[in-house]
């Protein structure tokens, strides 16, 4: 069974930055993507950043230039350096992998969640 553990959330005020980490364990065959997604209260889940095995990254518009997604494939990991963040960062943030588990079949994981709560 493939689980997604994140960290790395917290308080922050405006122009203040964290790091979330995300780190995929059990026993799977290949780790193809991994990103990051988010929730504000009220809204749907929307895309933040995601990066391929090979190191491919795509970013949503509004944190383009400000966050950064990396991947340590040796690890299983995933991190997104969140710089200059703002009131509307704030969110709760689910970690996502695209993962070809053990028997053979392509999946989506998702972690429980990271809140992520900037201050104006």
């Amino acid at each position: 069974q493939v689980q997604l553990v994140e960290s790395g959330g917290g308080l922050v005020q405006t122009g203040g930055s964290l790091r979330l980490s995300c780190a995929a364990s059990g026993t799977f065959l290949s780790n193809r993507a991994m990103g990051w997604y988010r929730q504000a209260p009220g809204k749907q889940r929307d895309l933040v950043a995601v990066i391929t095995s090979f190191g491919s990254t795509n970013y949503a518009d509004s944190v383009k230039g400000r966050f950064t997604i990396s991947r340590d494939n040796a690890k299983n990991t995933v991190y997104l350096q969140m710089n200059s963040l703002k009131p509307e960062d704030t969110a709760v943030y689910y970690c996502y992998a695209d993962i070809l588990n053990a028997y053979g079949s392509r999946m989506d994981y998702w972690g429980k969640g990271t809140l992520v709560t900037v201050s104006s």
